[in-house]
């Protein structure tokens, strides 16, 4: 990702990525973000974890809760990583929009 500022949003979506473009739309891979491995692992771990909560048609809340908690770690340290983008977060589970 080149160094301007860019408009993401971390999202659990079913078969995203966990990151995605605000503006333009589509999924972003860690290696075109120019993230760490780390950080890429992170997102694609609790993307799988996301997605077998869909499965289960997002029944159990306390699960929901910690996904979309962990997600909001993920969001500050995808900030972090790229100071000048706009990150937010997205929770799939409950539809909205979340303001930390």
């Amino acid at each position: 990702m080149n160094k301007t500022a860019h408009y993401l949003v971390v999202d659990g979506m079913l078969s995203g990525t966990g990151v995605r473009d605000a503006v333009e739309g589509g999924w972003l891979t860690a290696p075109a973000l120019g993230i760490s491995d780390s950080l890429g692992d992170e997102i694609l771990a609790w993307q799988q974890r996301y997605e077998l909560a869909h499965f289960r048609t997002y029944t159990n809340s306390n699960e929901v809760d910690r996904l979309d908690a962990d997600g909001l770690v993920l969001r500050q340290k995808l900030a972090e990583e790229l100071s000048q983008a706009k990150v937010q977060y997205f929770s799939s589970a409950k539809m909205q929009l979340v303001i930390p």
